[in-house]
């Protein structure tokens, strides 16, 4: 290592302050070499650019020959993991990994494979006296054992050089023995080895002393120490070893679980955005397939393609029930077009109900045998209308389930039984299962021929409408034409107007369309916040973790391997909090389901796999902007306090 004319300044103001001034220094293969001085003379920002955690303002710094200056990030990455090792005087451990896993950090951004570098980390650790603390966490180590963690994984990557901030500083004499005694075995061993202290009894154990003073060297001598004779370095790595792609992604998740672990409540208190915002995606979705699936339902209760004709103009029209030119032959001649699968005359009225002291409204309507078939009714028990019901003016009556209830009470039969329905008995024939949808209602429902209900309680020949069944080759709007056409022709003028079920249903599912966006754009806009808020929280973490960047960054990470790191944390912390919030989401879905709430909740595994992605999404897009930051640290700022 050869320092030629180096300056180190740092600004102050609108001008600088220089630390280190015109110095220059080689250090060669094998050496010990302490530096001195006292506080604040320079001493560690020259072991800073020694170890390629600085760089020098002014002059030039050679590792064998080659100007550091001239290497790129990657490059002074490799010098930092293959050619140096770390002592700090705080030991710098990562406190979420245990001894051994310290240890093997080096190795890891060597791309070293997992079996081979935790044999090297065991065996180091067991040769410094710490065969039995392997998975100890730094919290568990006393202060030596802590250092000689810090030893071994500076020797991981078999460096050649040892640089040793006060190594000793934060330890009591015994402990401090232990570590330069290591150090005076490794500098044995081969390695160079660069202490910086200000303690005139450690510097001595050196074989050279360079002090400094006020950022200027003001004396090289030997220590007077014999110097060991210089052994080959053993087990040197040589650049960074080939790595499979999946055993670098296992590393990073596997170093990104170990963060997340280390830090749970505000792991948790990230992932709560992200939950909140999935679930209501999720749930958002469901609720909107299932309205629309329970509206399409409740159109098919009118009856699929079906067109109603009603007198007047308009629903609103005050005038229809003046108007008499709707009548059963109108049906016929409907029913005799080749677009019509089936068509129903109705008239309807609302009448008291009785038997044997039982009352109650009932909504009565008159209708064809073919009514049911439109409507989509079907059966419970006994029989339907027929034809000749319907030609003979039969007093026979089909009712639903509900008016057999109320009237004959729960489980029983009224098949054969008579009601009285408003002055006129009747037989009850069959019971049909509850109109559903937009056709149904609460009230109870009594269907006669509609024969019947004109003759014998209404008195009129008019209908209140007529219901087409379009046939299933047949186009809807075509069929409405036509049937317009064809009723104009009959009536001499257009005194009626016709409802499209298909109209309806286009209408009500693009409401519920609209809505649903709009829902679910509001929560979209809970994603995005939660988001912020991983951004947010991944900023604070790299604050508080910038002395972890600093370690990385001086065992051998790569910028792309912090942005890596950071990337992957928090993306895997909006992966699974993705899950939790689709777990929640069918939760939520099943609690509301099981208190009898009628909101239709339908999930789709689509739905599930894109809120799931999506929550991806946003650990990649808002994580990197702190993930970036980190990786833009320099070591020595991310190392130095404060």
């Amino acid at each position: 290592m050869e320092l030629r004319g180096v300056w180190r300044t740092f600004p102050s103001g609108d001008d600088v302050t220089p630390v280190l001034r015109d110095v220059s220094l080689t250090i060669a293969e094998g050496e010990f070499v302490a530096i001195v001085g006292a506080s604040g003379s320079g001493k560690s920002t020259l072991m800073n650019i020694l170890g390629c955690l600085d760089q020098a303002s002014a002059g030039s710094y050679l590792v064998r020959g080659q100007d550091v200056a001239r290497l790129d990030g990657d490059a002074l990455a490799a010098l930092r993991r293959d050619t140096f090792g770390f002592i700090f005087q705080r030991y710098h451990l990562l406190a979420e990994l245990t001894a051994v896993g310290n240890v093997e950090v080096p190795a890891v951004y060597a791309g070293a494979l997992p079996a081979e570098r935790r044999a090297r980390a065991g065996a180091l650790l067991g040769r410094l006296g710490l065969g039995d603390r392997l998975e100890h966490r730094p919290g568990q180590l006393s202060g030596g054992q802590q250092q000689r963690v810090s030893i071994a994984r500076a020797l991981m990557n078999g460096a050649e050089a040892i640089l040793a901030d006060e190594p000793t500083g934060a330890l009591d004499s015994r402990s401090g023995e232990e570590v330069l005694r290591i150090l005076d075995e490794l500098n044995a061993e081969g390695h160079t080895v660069l202490i910086v202290t200000h303690d005139p009894e450690i510097a001595r154990r050196a074989r050279r002393i360079v002090e400094i003073r006020d950022g200027v060297i003001v004396s090289d001598r030997p220590s007077g120490v014999a110097s060991a004779p210089a052994a080959p370095v053993a087990g040197a790595a040589s650049g960074r070893r080939g790595i499979r792609v999946w055993d670098g992604a296992r590393e990073v998740l596997r170093m990104a679980l170990a963060a997340m672990n280390a830090h749970r409540l505000r792991t948790l208190l990230t992932m709560l955005g992200i939950v909140i915002g999935i679930a209501a995606v999720v749930n958002v979705v469901a609720l909107g397939t299932g309205a629309q699936r329970q509206v399409l339902s409740n159109i098919s209760g009118l009856g699929t393609n079906t067109l109603e004709v009603f007198p007047g103009e308009d629903m609103g029209d005050v005038r229809s029930g003046r108007i008499r030119t709707l009548v059963a032959a109108d049906a016929d001649a409907l029913a005799a077009q080749s677009y019509a699968a089936a068509v129903t005359p109705t008239v309807q009225t609302s009448v008291t109900v009785r038997r044997e002291g039982e009352a109650a409204t009932a909504s009565v309507s008159g209708v064809a045998e073919t009514f049911f078939a439109v409507r989509g009714i079907t059966l419970a028990s006994g029989r339907l209308l027929r034809p000749e019901d319907v030609a003979a003016r039969a007093q026979v009556a089909v009712i639903d389930t509900r008016a057999a209830d109320a009237m004959f009470g729960p489980g029983a039969d009224p098949v054969g039984q008579y009601l009285q329905v408003g002055r006129v008995p009747v037989q009850v024939v069959g019971v049909s299962n509850p109109r559903q949808g937009f056709g149904g209602n609460d009230n109870l429902n009594v269907y006669l021929p509609y024969t019947t209900v004109q003759t014998r309680m209404l008195g009129t020949t008019t209908l209140r409408s007529v219901t087409l069944k379009v046939a299933d080759d047949a186009d809807m709007a075509a069929a409405e034409a036509a049937a317009t056409a064809l009723l104009e022709e009959r009536h001499g003028r257009r005194d009626f107007f016709i409802v499209n079920t298909d109209e309806i249903r286009e209408t009500i599912v693009s409401t519920t369309e609209t809505m649903a966006l709009l829902i679910g754009a509001i929560a979209v806009i809970s994603l995005v916040v939660g988001g912020i808020g991983v951004m947010n929280i991944m900023l604070v973490s790299v604050s508080e973790r910038v002395g972890e960047i600093g370690v990385r960054m001086a065992v051998g990470a790569r910028r792309s391997d912090i942005l890596r790191q950071f990337l992957a944390e928090a993306t895997l912390v909006c992966l699974i909090a993705g899950a939790l919030g689709v777990v929640v989401a069918l939760a939520i879905g099943a609690g509301i389901s099981a208190f009898g709430s009628s909101l239709p909740f339908v999930y789709s595994q689509t739905a599930i796999v894109t809120a799931v992605l999506s929550s991806m999404l946003i650990g990649v897009v808002f994580g990197y902007l702190p993930a970036r930051r980190a990786a833009a640290l320099s070591p020595v700022a991310a190392l130095s306090p404060g």
